[in-house]
Parts: structure tokens; C-alpha cells; sequence
């Protein structure tokens, strides 16, 4: 399989892919694509008709879309448990994965995805605070319920226990609320921790921070 993805630094929706295929022991060639380039669209257009990052090639099959591609790879290696196992949780985790897919724009909007910048300051408008109550809040609820071992220690660091689809989703947050230095309860702070320690993350962050592009775009507070 070939996982095309934008800018290391940058791109959030490439991440989730990646970091999901890495830790999951999924099998993939990276192809990567500098975005906001003169040629970038034409060269994104060349794996997908949607004209973005990130793309699966699967053989003669294309999947794009992050979401998409996860449910593919969860239908494909099932043996991985990409989704929780228990029915209450695996709807659980798809439901605040389509929300963090389709919501928080606000935290979209003014706390890009920077993994060079630290913005101690910035973005804290009503909007993107509320994003944030309720982002903490999924981390909160999943950790409280799925976190514990069976001696009911939370020694299982990510949302659903192990590590899932969900966590990757979240992925692109964890790195925000790093950039932005967002306080967070100890709950939350432990989990950016667990997050940011995965070896799979650590190198997409020794990747992203000695790139040379600087896109515009994602550098709001240049």
C-alpha cells in the first residue's frame, strides 16, 4: 500500500493515517507532497480525483478522505482492532472520531497544526475555548470509562485502552494543544503525554520540525 500525505509540520489530516498505520503495524510506502506549492494540486490530482492529502492506494483501489481510509484498513486487518472490540465502545469511538472529523473549526481555524511554533497566547477566542471544554471532555469521559486495567489502575494510557482509531483522530490535537501550551486537567495533560511519548509520534515530529517549507497559511502568528 501507498499513503500519500502533505507537509509533516503541518498537515493534521495526513497525520491521523500515518500514525494510526504506524502503530497499528500496518505495512505502507509514503509518498509525501509538499502542500501550497505551484504544482501541488496537479501532483495531488495524480492519486486522487478529490485533489487531496491524504490518499490510500490499496492496489487498484484509491481511498481518500481520512476517515474512509481508516475504516478500510479497520475492514482490512481486523485482526489489528484498529476499532475497540466491545460494541458500546466501537460506537462510542466512532462517534467522537466523526465528531473530531467534521467539528471544531474554530480550533481548526486559530490553532493550526505547527509543530516547529509554540503560541503560549494565541487562538484563545470564546469559540475556540469552547472546542477545547469539549474536546477535554471526550478525553475525560473515554479515560474515565476505558482507561482502567482490571484491578481498576488507569495504567491503559489512550482513550478506548489501546490505542484506536480515536486516538489517532485526536492525534492532530495533542500536537495543538503542545504548540498552543493549552492548560489541561491532569486527566488530559497525562493523556498529550502518552500521545506525544508513541515512538510513531516522536518521528513524525523529528520529521515535520527540520522541514523547509513554511506555508503562510498554517504561520497566523508570523
Amino acid at each position: 500500500m501507498k499513503l500519500v500525505i502533505g507537509n509533516k509540520n503541518y498537515s493534521s489530516w495526513s497525520l491521523r493515517p500515518w500514525l494510526l498505520m504506524q502503530v497499528k503495524h500496518i505495512p505502507f510506502e509514503e509518498v509525501p507532497i509538499a502542500l501550497y506549492q505551484a504544482d501541488s494540486k496537479l501532483q495531488q490530482l495524480r492519486y486522487s480525483p478529490a485533489g487531496k492529502v491524504p490518499v490510500l492506494i490499496d492496489g487498484d483501489r484509491t481511498i481518500w478522505d481520512s476517515l474512509a481510509i481508516a475504516e478500510y484498513l479497520a475492514e482490512q486487518f481486523p485482526q489489528r482492532h484498529l476499532w475497540p472490540s466491545e460494541i458500546g465502545a466501537r460506537a462510542l469511538a466512532r462517534s467522537v472520531s466523526a465528531e473530531m472529523h467534521s467539528g471544531f473549526g474554530s480550533l481548526r481555524a486559530q490553532m493550526p497544526m505547527n509543530l516547529r511554533a509554540a503560541h503560549p497566547d494565541k487562538g484563545r477566542s470564546p469559540e475556540v475555548l469552547a472546542d477545547i471544554a469539549r474536546i477535554c471532555a471526550i478525553w475525560e469521559d473515554c479515560r474515565a470509562r476505558f482507561g482502567a486495567d482490571d484491578d481498576g489502575a488507569q495504567t491503559r494510557p489512550f482513550l478506548f485502552g489501546d490505542f484506536t482509531i480515536a486516538d489517532a483522530f485526536f492525534a492532530p490535537v495533542v500536537t495543538r494543544f503542545i504548540t498552543y501550551a493549552v492548560p489541561l486537567s491532569a486527566a488530559c495533560a497525562r493523556y498529550v503525554a502518552a500521545m506525544r511519548a508513541l515512538p510513531a509520534m516522536q518521528a513524525w515530529y523529528a520529521a515535520g520540525v527540520v522541514e523547509r517549507e513554511r506555508l503562510a497559511i498554517c504561520e497566523i502568528y508570523q
